[in-house]
């Protein structure tokens, strides 16, 4: 769980998954370190691996979704046009967040953490 909140790597949870922190810096939002630059983990285990994430990204929209719909209830009684607009501008402001909270998780899902891995940074 820490390494996903910190976007770090899962094995270390100290080296950088992304080479740019911030996701709304919309030129980069893809682009990965190969290998975390403290334990040297390769973080596209296969070829296409980040494909699965979609899986990830779906179930965080949902989840999305769902809290939105409670939200706008709890506060009024929105109409179906209400609804749909609120949806599409949470969709599209939290996009580049999701897309990269997916990978992260994706990745986790599949490399455990090694405290082991953790100390001196590789050179």
């Amino acid at each position: 769980m820490h390494s996903i909140l910190n976007m770090s790597c899962p094995r270390c949870q100290e080296g950088e998954v992304f080479e740019e922190k911030n996701p709304y810096k919309l030129g980069t939002l893809f682009k990965m370190h190969e290998n975390c630059p403290h334990c040297g983990l390769r973080y596209e285990v296969e070829p296409s691996f980040f494909y699965g994430a979609m899986y990830v990204s779906y179930g965080y929209s949902v989840a999305l979704f769902v809290a939105t719909y409670i939200i706008m209830n709890w506060i009024y009684e929105p109409s179906i046009t209400d609804i749909i607009i609120a949806l599409a501008v949470v969709v599209i402001v939290l996009a580049p967040v999701v897309l990269r909270l997916s990978r992260i998780t994706w990745l986790n899902i599949f490399v455990k953490y090694n405290p082991e891995k953790r100390g001196p940074k590789l050179k």
